[in-house]
C-alpha cells in the first residue's frame, strides 16, 4: 500500500496507460494512481505479471485491466491502447516502464544484447508514445517515461541501459516541444537506487549496499513508493505548468557520486 500523501481522488476520471505496470517501480506507480483515483491499464508481455497487481488494486476499490503486449511491437501496442479506450472510454495517462537490464562489461557485449535493451527501453517508450498520441490529443494528457540515473555519470556494466536512458531523455524533451502544443505534457522521472525491486537485488551485491547508502546525501536508499508519489505529482493538476523536465528521485545520490570529500 502507497501512504495518502495527496488529496483523495487527486487523479479521478484520469486513465492511466502502464507499461512494466505489474512488477517493481511501475506497478508501484500504477497502484499509486489507482489509489489518486485514475482508472489503470497495466501491460506487460505475460499476463502473470499483471494478475496479481490487478487484483490487488481492485481488491483496494479501484479499477484495473491487464493488457499483454509487447512495447517492442508497435501493432501490439496500439491494440493494447483500442483496448483500454474501449474499456475506460479515453486516455489520459501514459507511463513507459517496460525496460530491460542486466550487468555487462562493455568489451562483452554482444550487439544483440546492447540492441534488445534499446529495442524495450527508448524504442519502446517511443512506440507507445506514438501509438497515444491520437488519444492524448483529444482531451491533452500527459506521458510520464521511466529514466534512470546510470547516463548522468560514466557507470560501468552499464552502457546499453546508460545508452538507452539518455535515448530517452532526448525524446522526453523532444515530444515535449513538439507535442506542447496540442495540451500534451512530457516528463520523465530518474530513480536512484530502489532497494524494494528485483532489479536492485539482482544488480546490486549484497556487500555493495551498505557502502551505496553511505553515499547517498540523505543517508537512505529509495523505495517504490518514493517514486510513485513523484509520478502522481507530475501526472496532477498540480505539475500543469511542467513540461520536458527530468526528474531525479535519489536522494542526491548522483550529484555526490564524484565527491572525492564523500564517504569511502
Amino acid at each position: 500500500m502507497i501512504e495518502q500523501t495527496f488529496v483523495a481522488g487527486l487523479l479521478r476520471d484520469r486513465v492511466a496507460f502502464v507499461t512494466g505496470g505489474g512488477t517493481g517501480i511501475t506497478g508501484g506507480i500504477a497502484r499509486g494512481m489507482a489509489q489518486a483515483g485514475a482508472r489503470v491499464a497495466l501491460v506487460s508481455r505475460r499476463m502473470e505479471h499483471l494478475e496479481p497487481m490487478a487484483k490487488s488494486i481492485t481488491d483496494a476499490g479501484g479499477e484495473a485491466l491487464a493488457v499483454t503486449a509487447d512495447v517492442r511491437r508497435p501493432e501490439e501496442i496500439e491494440t493494447a491502447i483500442k483496448q483500454t479506450v474501449e474499456r475506460f472510454g479515453k486516455l489520459d495517462i501514459v507511463v513507459n516502464g517496460a525496460a530491460g537490464n542486466f550487468l555487462c562489461a562493455a568489451e562483452e557485449l554482444s550487439p544483440n544484447g546492447f540492441g534488445t535493451v534499446v529495442d524495450i527501453d527508448l524504442k519502446g517508450t517511443f512506440n507507445v508514445c506514438r501509438a497515444a498520441f491520437e488519444h492524448l490529443k483529444r482531451q491533452g494528457g500527459c506521458i510520464l517515461n521511466i529514466s534512470a540515473t546510470l547516463q548522468l555519470l560514466g557507470t560501468p556494466l552499464q552502457l546499453h541501459a546508460s545508452a538507452a536512458k539518455a535515448g530517452v531523455d532526448t525524446l522526453t524533451r523532444g515530444l515535449a516541444v513538439e507535442w506542447g502544443r496540442y495540451g500534451i505534457r512530457t516528463n520523465a522521472i530518474a530513480p536512484g537506487p530502489i532497494e524494494d525491486t528485483e532489479g536492485f537485488a539482482r544488480l546490486v551485491p549484497a556487500p555493495v549496499r551498505e557502502k551505496l547508502q553511505r553515499r547517498i546525501p540523505l543517508n537512505r536508499l529509495g523505495r517504490i513508493e518514493d517514486i510513485a508519489q513523484s509520478s502522481v505529482f507530475l501526472c496532477s493538476n498540480a505539475a500543469s505548468f511542467i513540461n520536458g523536465a527530468v526528474l531525479v528521485v535519489d536522494g542526491g545520490h548522483w550529484l555526490a557520486a564524484n565527491n572525492l570529500m564523500g564517504s569511502a
